[in-house]
């Protein structure tokens, strides 16, 4: 049985075109204040022992961020798991076993997101979890951009994107990841902001709380 002794290191997926906000870096938008990327890395820093951006294009345009800038290894914008690949082969190259990610556009996400992955995985050989979230109607909605994911798999993934796999949970269900199932009777931890308007429905969320 697999022990975990230590915070994973965190990768913040922002790979995306953001194609909905007119293109760009979406993590740049500001909210209340902040950069939409730096709310995401307030909750997750915390959480994990490092954290590095998964991004695409002239990486110096993050330096202000401080974080290492790990780009897609297979072209043509796969999607989140090409931000996972990535992440893993950083983590390898540091000695760790697995890394969890958050996506760059959601900025409520759960402050105990790592050790409720971390748990749904214990039992594990090897840790791969997705997080969900659970409605008023009880319905469990997978969100495949925030995960727990293991370096041993990422020979695996590589050749699954290079095979034209893109979508997540096709991979995940291949490896029978478990799930860390998060309340959304309130409200739903994993907004994600992919227009303007709901980048106004933000503000109004963080407003609101204030």
């Amino acid at each position: 049985m697999r022990q975990h002794v230590q915070k994973p290191l965190g990768v913040i997926l922002a790979g995306g075109r953001a194609t909905r906000m007119g293109g760009g870096d979406k993590g740049r938008l500001d909210l209340c204040g902040q950069s939409l990327l730096d709310h995401v890395i307030n909750r997750l820093s915390p959480q994990v022992a490092g954290l590095a951006l998964n991004a695409n294009g002239d990486a110096d345009r993050f330096a202000d961020t401080g974080l290492p800038i790990l780009p897609d290894s297979v072209s043509e914008f796969p999607g989140p798991l090409a931000g996972v690949l990535a992440g893993l082969d950083w983590a390898a190259e540091q000695g760790r076993d697995c890394i969890v990610t958050a996506a760059a556009d959601t900025p409520f996400f759960p402050l105990d997101l790592v050790a409720k992955l971390q748990n749904a995985t214990k039992d594990m050989p090897t840790p791969l979890a997705l997080a969900c979230s659970r409605g008023n109607d009880n319905k469990i909605w997978r969100q495949p951009t925030f995960g727990i994911w293991p370096v041993a798999l990422r020979d695996d993934l590589r050749s699954a994107l290079q095979g034209g796999l893109r979508k997540v949970v096709l991979w995940t269900d291949r490896h029978r990841a478990n799930q860390a199932v998060f309340d959304a009777s309130a409200h739903d931890p994993f907004f994600n902001i992919n227009t303007p308007q709901e980048l106004a429905s933000a503000r109004q969320i963080i407003e609101a709380g204030r």
